[in-house]
């Protein structure tokens, strides 16, 4: 089938591959309609690698993904051809000890689409799970049907948090992962986030999407804001979604005392932290990695209109120029928040 592949050089190409996939009872068969382009997308594109994950042998690229049922196997009842969806890309193994606690995300078995050896979903079609493919509702499209992969990661991240309702909290990074943290902070009961980063398109986006406050760290002290928008007190959540690791060392410095510090951005170098800041704030620390449990929520939530991702979505690529939405995609202006590729109908 012709895919985009990421070969060993680096190099893109679209062209043919043998992926070959047998339907099994539990399957289903997807018509792939939008995939989003990822950070590790890109970063996989220009180092070849990401932690112990090497790209080695040539690649097929894109796990943000929806899609059109055309075939079911034999024992999925709660699907049918023709049916709009989306799909976790992560499959973890059911009978590991970290699906068996419901911590499936940490399955160290998973095979993760667009990880290597993986391959991911910028071809005409794949066979996945029914269990983790998701039916869209008739309000939501596949533009948003795709944008569900990066918006678990925020909703992850904030049930991590434990939100009650009324908390403030502090985003640190106003990309993709920042934008969707923001928003499903917003639907888990906060009544308001302050958003900080550097580049002022991104911040003046932020500021459309609900009770948002942006703040131009090149400009604002982060602190000075904070401390005047919870009296003095500091923020109950602060999220860290830039992955600097200047900002993973700090952000104990705009925290309430007893507040909850959340990593969710990856820094690429070690991050050396202030423990006794931490300490002295009794700091609840949390950490994500990907996300369990969150796409049915997710999709209701979007079906409610308590989250919005349509604004996200400023890119949009034919599969035939997929080459060309990479290149765009490693040097994105600051106006462009989440590129996407429309395959072929």
């Amino acid at each position: 089938m012709k895919s985009l592949v990421l070969e060993p050089d680096l190099s893109l190409n679209i062209r043919e591959i043998d992926v070959c996939e047998q339907l099994g009872p539990r399957d289903v068969r997807i018509k792939l309609h939008t995939v989003g382009i990822c950070g590790s997308d890109v970063h996989y594109c220009m180092h070849g690698r990401i932690g112990p994950f090497v790209v080695t042998e040539p690649m097929v690229l894109g796990h943000e993904a929806a899609g059109v049922i055309v075939e079911v196997g034999a024992l999925v009842e709660h699907l049918k051809a023709g049916d709009r969806v989306c799909m976790e890309p992560g499959i973890p193994d059911a009978n590991s000890r970290a699906s068996r606690l419901g911590k499936y995300n940490l399955d160290p078995r998973v095979r993760f689409w667009a990880t290597p050896p993986v391959h991911g979903v910028l071809r005409p079609e794949v066979v996945h799970p029914a269990s983790y493919t998701f039916k869209l509702p008739d309000s939501v499209s596949f533009a948003e049907g795709a944008m569900v992969e990066p918006l678990a990661v925020g909703m992850h991240a904030v049930a991590k948090a434990r939100v009650k309702p009324g908390d403030k909290a502090v985003v640190l990074g106003a990309g993709p992962i920042g934008l969707v943290t923001a928003l499903a902070t917003l639907a888990g009961g906060c009544s308001e986030v302050m958003i900080a980063d550097l580049i002022e398109p991104k911040l003046a986006l932020a500021a459309t999407l609900g009770a948002i406050t942006p703040v131009n760290v090149g400009h604002q002290n982060l602190s000075d804001v904070v401390r005047e928008k919870t009296d003095g007190w500091g923020a109950d959540v602060v999220f860290e979604c830039s992955g600097s690791t200047q900002a993973a060392a700090c952000l104990f410095d705009v925290l309430c005392p007893g507040g909850t510090a959340v990593y969710v951005g990856m820094p690429v170098e070690p991050v050396v932290m202030d423990i006794v800041a931490a300490q002295v704030k009794e700091a609840r620390i949390e950490t994500v990695f990907r996300y369990a449990h969150v796409y049915d929520r997710a999709l209701s939530l979007m079906e409610a209109g308590r989250i919005d991702v349509k604004p996200l979505i400023t890119d949009t690529f034919r599969f035939s120029d997929s080459v060309d939405a990479f290149e765009f995609a490693k040097q994105m202006p600051a106006t462009s928040v989440k590129v996407q590729i429309q395959m072929p109908v």
